[in-house]
């Protein structure tokens, strides 16, 4: 047996009883501790993805795209807990090898005071990306508007958010500048009009009309898969200055409300010019004069105007006939004289007393 007390098995013991041990021990537990995390972060991480596929935000998403948010969250998660680890076993190792941690914590403490206040835009930024993944509100190729910038998602990241206008303009929106998401394409969206027709219209009538037209809609087989429920007017919404407006209310599937509004104005339009159904349209004034009761002399273009006549606005309204020519109105003064003549003066009577 050999002896532990002298030679070189003395310096093999001394060596496994000091701080090499140690220093496997802690890398040891270090790593074990590194693989629970991962594990329990992904693992938690997954319990909620499944349970927002089932019963919340996250169902109409894939099995691939619930795996690769997964991935994300999870590797993220779990890349912070171990570098929480590894800095943590670190300060344990050098002090095991008596080294002085003591300015070491303290310039770490600096070094995170800086940080925290220098980054914590960026840490917000991360932090929101994580919960708008979590919560699926929303994906790639979603029509919303953040930040005040609406446009499709053209990409996303834990830190960013960019998004394509109307007009082809790239806006890159971070994500801790996010304080409201507004999706128009989950699941479905609202056809929401505002109809205005003439008054003296039959409502009862228009209503029917925009009925029947939203009833076709939705039994039309290029239309029927794209709408939910037919549009169909909800109720008469103001009586304004040109017409009754009618609210025209109606279910479509997520990304389809542009293009069907726009068939459904189609439809309408036609249907109303087919059934007599009036628009309303802006009046006009219209100031002309009448030869036949003030000629002008061609000869004479810059002759002065006859102060006799006096022109009245012409006045014509919607409703009245296209083919009814403007009605002149000409009012001649007595007088050559335009101005207004003054009150006589008072008269004076006879004094009664002798």
């Amino acid at each position: 047996m050999p002896d532990f007390d002298t030679g070189l098995w003395h310096d093999v013991a001394t060596a496994l009883g000091g701080p090499i041990l140690h220093i496997v021990v802690i890398v040891v537990v270090a790593l074990i501790a590194m693989r629970i995390a991962t594990v329990s972060i992904h693992s938690a991480v997954k319990r909620l993805l499944d349970r927002e596929a089932v019963e919340g935000v996250a169902m109409d998403l894939s099995a691939v795209e619930i795996q690769r948010r997964i991935d994300t969250i999870g590797g993220l998660g779990a890349a912070l807990i171990q570098a929480f680890i590894a800095v943590i076993a670190a300060l344990m190792i050098f002090h095991e090898l008596n080294f002085d941690i003591g300015p070491a914590i303290a310039g770490l403490g600096v070094v995170g005071i800086a940080v925290g206040f220098g980054a914590q835009s960026l840490v917000r930024d991360y932090f929101t990306g994580a919960l708008i993944l979590i919560e699926n509100q929303f994906s790639k190729g979603d029509n919303v508007t953040l930040a005040g910038v609406t446009g499709v998602v053209e990409d996303f990241s834990l830190r960013r958010t960019t998004l394509r206008d109307l007009d082809g303009v790239v806006h890159t929106v971070p994500n801790g500048e996010i304080k409201v998401a507004s999706n128009r394409t989950r699941t479905w969206s609202r056809i929401n009009l505002d109809v205005t027709v003439a008054y003296g219209t039959d409502i009862e009538l228009a209503t029917a009309v925009v009925d029947g037209v939203g009833q076709a809609m939705l039994e039309d087989a290029e239309w029927s898969r794209r709408v939910i429920e037919a549009p169909r007017v909800d109720r008469l919404e103001a009586l304004g200055e040109s017409g009754v407006t009618l609210k025209v209310l109606g279910k479509v599937r997520a990304g389809e409300r542009p293009a069907a509004s726009s068939e459904l104005r189609k439809r309408m339009l036609a249907a109303f010019t087919a059934h007599g159904i009036q628009l309303p349209s802006a009046q006009r004034v219209v100031l002309a004069r009448d030869p036949q009761v003030d000629p002008v002399e061609p000869s004479s273009p810059t002759s002065p105007p006859d102060p006799t006549t006096h022109e009245e606005p012409v006045r014509t309204w919607p409703n009245a006939s296209a083919a009814a020519a403007p009605v002149r109105v000409s009012v001649r003064r007595s007088s050559g004289d335009p101005r207004p003549r003054p009150p006589p003066p008072p008269r004076r009577l006879p004094d009664p007393r002798p």
